[in-house]
């Protein structure tokens, strides 16, 4: 990417984290991703250690399906009342309401009003695409909307070529993350916003910041939204892995009902693939928020004609497992259950590997391994120092030092630690 402030080259990139989307204009894969994966398979180290994928990985170091999701599936695959069918373009309406309501709460008073429209997708990438579509009509019917679209430094890969693809070639940066601070940077973060033009898109994680695992705190929140207001500027939220952070759907999500609350239009691209451990039914959602509920039908329909181009309608597999947990009050309070000792068990390695690091005397300080939270974390490690551990360690980070803490394990956090410190002192 280039510096906060400055225009990005065009390039395509294919979306990940949800497969099986077919979407035009994407390449075949993640430069950054594919180079390490490629990397990883030709190295023929025993030891070697793979820390940049996306899924979550359990203590044996494999892709985790939870009991309940299991539970569900077989159920609903003997149920004689589901018909194999089409559904509406749009997706489930079970689906979709209570996808809705994972993200405004029960009681919005956007829902409340009308004005809210949420379109199942298939997948997280997907929806991003279709909000990137939409913004483009915006800015069709719309000629003195000026752009352009701001995302994070550093961001998911992915993201830039999701919005070029739909058209939008204006793509800028705003800082975000603070190598030295080994934080998000508030200051910077804002004087970025500022400095943007009127009407400018700026997408926002709401939770599970990819890569970095660092999230903005609630009065962080506070200080961007009212720039965001006074600047007039369009937020695009994202919630790629809601109630991974905190366990709790509702935490997670606060920043989007807290800009709702304010009276914001809005888009928001959620993930229910993450959080279920869906990864092969790419279950996504993108959640409109309208000033006025009398533009809800010319965004329907606009809507409507980008997804009957795309991908016409989405699997109902997942989505179907989602809407049985979400409504059931006794399936919700187990799978929130699941999900809490996914996140405790993440945090648990978080501590461990910050007092391995400790008592290694490794240089620095590492309490941001446990400020962030997630599946990803963000270690501070330069490029140079990346490329030691995979060089010479047989670790595999992505490029910006980022890793997945859930692929950390009894058998490998010992060789973890030790390599972080050598390429810290090296």
């Amino acid at each position: 990417m280039s510096r906060p402030g400055t225009s990005l080259d065009e390039k395509g990139v294919e979306p990940n984290g949800d497969p099986g989307v077919h979407l035009p204009l994407f390449t075949s894969a993640h430069p950054e991703t594919t180079t390490l994966l490629s990397a990883y398979d030709k190295d023929t180290h025993t030891g070697k250690v793979y820390l940049a994928g996306r899924e979550y990985y359990s203590e044996e170091g494999k892709t985790f399906e939870l009991r309940l999701v299991g539970k569900i599936k077989q159920q609903l695959s003997a149920d004689p009342t589901l018909r194999p069918e089409y559904p509406p373009s749009f997706g489930l309406t079970e689906f979709t309401r209570r996808a809705t309501e994972a993200a405004l709460g029960k009681s919005s008073r956007a829902v409340v009003e009308n004005r809210v429209l949420g379109i199942q997708t298939p997948g997280f990438t997907a929806a991003v695409r279709l909000g990137a579509e939409l913004l483009r009509h915006w800015h069709d019917v719309c000629p003195d909307w000026c752009g352009p679209v701001y995302l994070s430094s550093p961001c998911d890969d992915s993201l830039p070529g999701i919005f070029q693809a739909a058209g939008i070639q204006d793509i800028r940066e705003y800082y975000y993350w603070d190598d030295r601070q080994r934080d998000v940077c508030l200051e910077k973060l804002l004087e970025d916003l500022e400095r943007a033009p009127e009407r400018s898109v700026v997408v926002l994680s709401a939770s599970a910041h990819y890569p970095t695992g660092a999230d903005l705190s609630q009065h962080q929140w506070a200080v961007i939204t009212q720039l965001i207001m006074r600047r007039r500027l369009f937020p695009f939220l994202l919630l790629p892995a809601q109630a991974l952070c905190s366990g709790d759907l509702e935490r997670d999500a606060w920043p989007v009902q807290y800009c709702a609350s304010q009276g914001m239009e809005l888009l928001c691209a959620q993930s229910f693939s993450h959080c279920f451990g869906l990864y092969g039914a790419a279950v996504g959602h993108l959640l409109c928020v309208l000033k006025q509920n009398c533009l809800l039908s010319s965004v329907r329909s606009q809507a409507d004609e980008v997804v009957r181009s795309l991908w016409a309608e989405p699997s109902v597999g997942g989505a179907h497992v989602v809407a049985t947990v979400l409504s059931n009050p006794a399936h919700l309070v187990e799978w929130h259950g699941e999900v809490r000792r996914i996140v405790e068990r993440c945090m648990l390695i978080r501590n461990i590997l910050k007092e391995r690091l400790r008592l290694l005397g490794t240089p620095g300080c590492w309490d941001h391994l446990t400020q962030q939270g997630g599946l990803y974390c963000c270690t501070g490690l330069n490029g140079q120092q990346v490329e030691f551990l995979s060089q010479r360690r047989h670790v595999y980070l992505l490029p910006t030092g980022c890793l997945n803490v859930s692929a950390i394990n009894g058998r490998n956090l010992d060789c973890v630690a030790e390599s972080i410190h050598l390429a810290a002192i090296g």
